[in-house]
């Protein structure tokens, strides 16, 4: 089947749209829509005969029967009775809204799903249109999409450094648009990888994955992209909570999380006071499973990320710096995890690889263990691809080929045997290990270790291109008026 046809009318409609006014995200969450009441209507057909519980006056024949204000004013009441379905249908439509207030365009958009038979597409190809689209609504800085869009590139280093198996949960507390989840699912799917059978293929499709997402837009993406990827049943039960996932321990372990929890330190609510003026009050979350109380979000996402692992479970995390120095809470959490973790492998990450401006993040993995009053690490490893590194998101993208040397390092299998590449003969080397002692020793329990030199500051030759040093200095220019905002905000 030849689906560049269909990609091409996609990608051309959404610009059709975008010169009146609808951003990317606005077209993805139509384009949901539809393409899940044409794909219901598909099986409810021979050879199929699927009931997916959409009532018969909602259906996708009821749209493509009308035109006109007649076709908008049906159209809102799909969308406004679809929400209050149960199961994976209802979280689809939950909150949904018309954001295409011209008649004709919207007739023209369901004449163009309605042209295609979305059931015979491959999974692929269905998937590579929607995370097309997901990408280019990350770009759109106005929609602010991007702090929802981990790169894609390092979302696949980190998956083949964990490298997940068959039969195995895998769980992510703020899942997104699902970029974690599908990329494990490329990969166990890989024949390279895994030979799956009947049943590991099953339980894949329905009892792999388990995520949160909060955001109710962003949530019906995530279903919607893992459902074209062939995850999950359209009349099944969602795999993705809406519930905050910090609120409580977690009902059932799992054996890998892969997250990236959202960029922002504190946790907070806005209310109404007695004089009715907002305020923000910031939240912490009391829990007796967790090890320290704070309004950190980033610290507790990391301690809530360990409950929910199994005592052989593992975990992959993006976290910003002030996981790896802050002092109180985050200290506590740092010697709790060197203490009852095998906290094995911290990544450096570079500036610009992020939509969010001027984020320096990292990646920790780790080992959940057994309650134990002996230490469960004993070294670390850090890979330091900050130092002299410099990407944006234009000039000089991150990809996976800048990641291998990170991955051959950790040496996916079989990472108890490991050569670092630093010593006093290569100083330039930018892996090796420290003890859990010398950690222990640094203020605070610092992880947050620095060994390279910078080289801009005594050879200029090193200096990047004129054009990536002035997108870092715009980055770290837009990063600063963020944190202005922030703290004019707060004050």
């Amino acid at each position: 089947m030849n689906t560049a046809p269909i990609i091409s009318k996609v990608w051309s409609f959404c610009t059709t749209l975008r010169d009146d006014g609808v951003g990317y995200g606005d077209y993805l969450e139509q384009l949901t829509y539809l393409i899940f009441l044409k794909m219901a209507d598909e099986y409810s057909k021979p050879p199929y005969k699927r009931d997916i519980g959409v009532p018969v006056e909602y259906n996708w024949e009821s749209l493509t029967a009308l035109v006109g204000a007649d076709l908008e004013s049906h159209y809102v009441k799909v969308l406004r009775e679809l929400g209050q379905q149960k199961g994976m249908l209802g979280q689809i439509f939950t909150k949904a809204q018309n954001k295409i207030t011209d008649p004709a365009k919207l007739f023209r958009l369901i004449a163009m799903v309605d042209g295609t038979k979305w059931i015979m597409l491959g999974a692929d190809v269905k998937g590579d249109i929607y995370e097309g689209l997901l990408e280019r609504n990350a770009e759109d800085t106005k929609s602010g999409a991007g702090q929802y869009f981990t790169p894609r590139s390092l979302i696949q280093a980190m998956v083949e450094c964990v490298r997940p198996e068959p039969g195995k949960t895998i769980a992510d507390p703020a899942c997104g648009t699902g970029g974690f989840f599908l990329a494990a699912h490329d990969f166990l799917t890989d024949p390279n990888n895994h030979a799956l059978d009947r049943e590991q293929k099953e339980f894949l499709k329905n009892g792999t994955f388990h995520g949160n997402e909060i955001v109710a837009g962003t949530r019906r993406l995530c279903l919607m992209n893992m459902f074209l990827h062939g995850i999950g049943e359209m009349a099944g039960e969602p795999s993705v909570s809406p519930a905050d996932a910090l609120i409580s321990s977690p009902s059932d372990t799992v054996d890998l999380v892969l997250a990236n929890p959202p960029f922002g330190k504190k946790s907070s609510m806005t209310f109404t006071n007695a004089e009715g003026e907002q305020e923000t009050e910031d939240l912490t979350y009391n829990r007796q499973d967790f090890w320290a109380t704070t309004s950190n979000k980033q610290l507790n996402f990391v301690q809530h990320i360990r409950t929910m692992l199994k005592t052989t479970g593992r975990a992959a995390i993006v976290v910003p710096d002030n996981v790896l120095f802050e002092g109180g809470a985050g200290e506590t959490i740092r010697r709790k995890l060197l203490q009852n973790t095998d906290l094995h492998t911290i990544l450096r990450l570079p500036t610009g690889i992020f939509y969010a401006q001027g984020v320096k993040a990292n990646v920790i993995f780790f080992d959940n263990r057994s309650a134990s009053k002996e230490p469960q690490t004993s070294q670390v490893w850090f890979y330091d691809y900050r130092t002299n590194v410099h990407h944006t998101l234009k000039q000089k993208p991150m990809t996976y080929a800048h990641l291998e040397d990170f991955i051959a390092c950790y040496n996916p299998a079989n990472r108890h045997e490991r050569t670092a590449t630093w010593s006093e003969d290569t100083p330039d080397g930018r892996w090796r290990a420290y003890t859990r002692e010398e950690l222990l020793s640094r203020d605070k329990a610092s992880l947050d270790v620095f060994w390279l030199k910078d080289s801009s500051m005594t050879d200029l030759d090193s200096l990047p291109e004129p054009d990536i040093l002035l997108e870092e200095i715009l980055e770290n220019l837009g990063a600063a008026m963020e944190n202005f905002a922030a703290v004019r905000q707060a004050s």
